[in-house]
């Protein structure tokens, strides 16, 4: 608001225009000071009620007049008394550029001040609101309490974008124009999480490479753990990621020329090599560039591949997965091993889409039989109740997911091969999904995962273990 307005009828009884009422419908001559003939002879009439009228520059004011004023008149200048204007005067002329409307006054404008805090006035209310708050000091700190009220009723947003944002700008790019050569489904959960790890690296200062980070896994019996840093999580990435690569006929990162990788199949074997061959990859970040593209590497080789390459065995020392399963399991490590950095250095990190950590969780349920039957070998659980021929049916268990990325999975207890029907089931377990991986981590014992449970306790307890036991370095 650039200054005090005059409302309708206020204006001073010199201009040209308005002296002697408005001097442009009739009544005295636009000229007369104090006219007060005609529809028009108010001689500025309504100012008398209204402020102290203002004297208009030189060259607005109307020309002098030797003629006295008639009888009962102002004096030139001056506002005459008030008086009644004849019927029919034409309406009242809208306030000049600049000025405030007559609506918004001080009462008004104080009761749009909550509706203006919350940005919910429309832009004539904003700005007559705000022109106010520039020349009233009780409605500005009123305004300004308001405004730091409604900052109190939601949370900051986190300047960090948003973990999903990438595949939202990817998929809608893929939809406007699809890829020539598509990545495989199997291989998107991959893609996705060591692109997020790798954002995350990004944001780092160079001293935090060195914070402290402690790998933790279920050995079978009971929880164990190894102490390295930051940097010697992405050299362990890199080493265990290397399995992968050779199986896809890409160079293994251990160098097997020298015979570095020479009878190196465990992850665990292959990391503790490398970090005793390399020990600036504890220190420093140079295993991030290596493990950056031999990711792409892998990713783009499946991609090209497809089906071809999905069913290749990746040799894990103890067991082996098909390619399609072993980048899964490499997706769901990146998650944790991420977590594991993120936690270290008090940075925030989200928990992976809802179709990813679906086929993660989907690839644990189906290592679970084979786990169960492993532990009852090597004498960690009990033998099975009765021995089931591969594809009748025999017990199993319930297995429920909650939450987004979760599912029902029917696990066979007394054969890896049994079939498994919802009918069989003897027990149910039902964990929320990010428990459920954390279990699978092994950063969560068995006996204290947070797990809804009913049935035979004995088959819920081999499920457990189980599924702790899938964890490793």
């Amino acid at each position: 608001m650039n200054g005090p307005y005059e409302p309708y009828g206020q204006f001073s009884g010199g201009h040209d225009d308005v002296a002697g009422g408005n001097g442009r419908t009739g009544g005295g001559s636009s000229g007369s000071p104090g006219g007060s003939g005609g529809a028009g002879g108010t001689a500025g009439g309504e100012g008398a009620r209204g402020e102290a009228h203002r004297t208009p520059p030189a060259s607005d004011r109307a020309p002098h007049s030797p003629e006295a004023p008639p009888e009962g008149g102002a004096p030139a200048g001056r506002p005459a008394a008030a008086e009644q204007p004849a019927s029919g005067a034409t309406p009242q002329p809208a306030p000049p550029e600049g000025q405030s409307d007559e609506r918004f006054d001080h009462r008004v404008l104080k009761s749009l001040l909550g509706a203006w805090a919350l940005a919910a006035c429309s832009a004539e209310e904003t700005a007559a609101v705000e022109g106010h708050l520039s020349d009233c000091g009780a409605c500005a700190e009123e305004g300004l309490r308001l405004r730091d009220a409604v900052g109190l009723l939601h949370p900051e947003d986190s300047l960090d974008l948003d973990p999903a944002l990438r595949a939202q700008v990817l998929e809608g790019c893929m939809v406007r124009r699809a890829p020539r050569v598509p990545v495989p489904e199997w291989a998107a959960p991959y893609d996705a999480e060591t692109s997020r790890l790798d954002a995350l690296l990004r944001d780092m200062a160079d001293a935090e490479w060195l914070a402290p980070v402690s790998l933790r896994w279920f050995d079978g019996r009971q929880q164990a753990e190894r102490e390295t840093t930051v940097a010697g999580v992405i050299a362990h990435l890199l080493a265990v990621d290397g399995l992968v690569a050779t199986a896809l006929g890409l160079p293994d990162p251990l160098d097997p020329d020298n015979g570095t990788a020479d009878g190196l199949s465990g992850p665990a074997s292959r990391t503790e090599e490398f970090w005793r061959a390399d020990p600036e990859v504890l220190r420093t970040p140079s295993a991030r560039e290596p493990w950056r593209e031999q990711g792409h590497a892998m990713v783009r080789t499946a991609s090209f591949a497809g089906s071809g390459v999905a069913e290749l065995d990746v040799d894990y020392g103890d067991f082996t997965l098909s390619v399609h399963d072993a980048l899964l399991d490499r997706a769901f490590e990146c998650w944790m091993h991420a977590e594991d950095i993120a936690e270290a250095i008090d940075y925030p990190y989200a928990a992976p889409r809802g179709r990813y950590m679906h086929q993660m969780v989907d690839l644990a349920a189906r290592l679970l039989p084979g786990t169960i039957a492993w532990r009852r070998r090597t004498g960690l659980a009990g033998a099975p109740r009765r021995l089931t021929t591969a594809g009748a049916p025999g017990r199993a268990l319930h297995l429920e997911v909650e939450g987004e990325g979760g599912g029902d999975w029917y696990i066979p207890l007394d054969s890896p091969a049994a079939a498994a029907r919802p009918g069989d089931a003897v027990a149910h377990v039902a964990l929320d999904r990010y428990e459920f991986c954390q279990l699978v981590a092994g950063h969560v014992p068995p006996l204290e995962a947070a797990a809804g449970q009913d049935g035979d306790r004995e088959a819920v307890r081999d499920v457990l273990f189980a599924a702790a036991s899938l964890s490793r370095m």
